[in-house]
């Protein structure tokens, strides 16, 4: 199970730290990711991050969001720094295992970000 927390309003300029608490005993072998839904868009890849720790962000967020993990704690992060309106979006955090092919399978309840102007 994953649980989404952190989500609120925040205004423009401002910075938002979400996190995602999974259960089980082998989260450090699943790659995480954060996606995002806007209303009446297509839900999209923000950044994942690997078992490993590799990362990779999405060019609309580049510079300005985080991902980072911390396996003792069950747990991955998205700094969200210089945050924009158009970043205003349900995030959920999901997992899926390292395999070739694999797909994210695992999904949390997300948590709204409101972004103001």
């Amino acid at each position: 199970q994953l649980q989404a927390s952190g989500g609120g309003l925040v205004q423009a300029g401002g910075s938002l730290r979400l996190s995602c608490a999974a259960s089980g005993r082998t989260f450090s072998r699943y790659r995480m990711a954060w996606f995002r839904q806007a209303p009446g868009k297509e839900r999209e890849l923000v950044a994942q991050i690997t078992s490993g720790g590799s990362t990779h962000h999405a060019d609309s967020v580049k510079g300005r969001f985080t991902i980072s993990r911390e396996n003792a704690k069950n747990t991955v992060y998205l700094q969200m720094n210089s945050v924009k309106v158009e970043d205003t979006a349900v995030y959920y955090c999901a997992a899926r295992l390292e395999q070739i092919g694999a797909q994210y399978d695992y999904w949390g309840q997300g948590t709204l970000v409101t972004v103001s102007s």
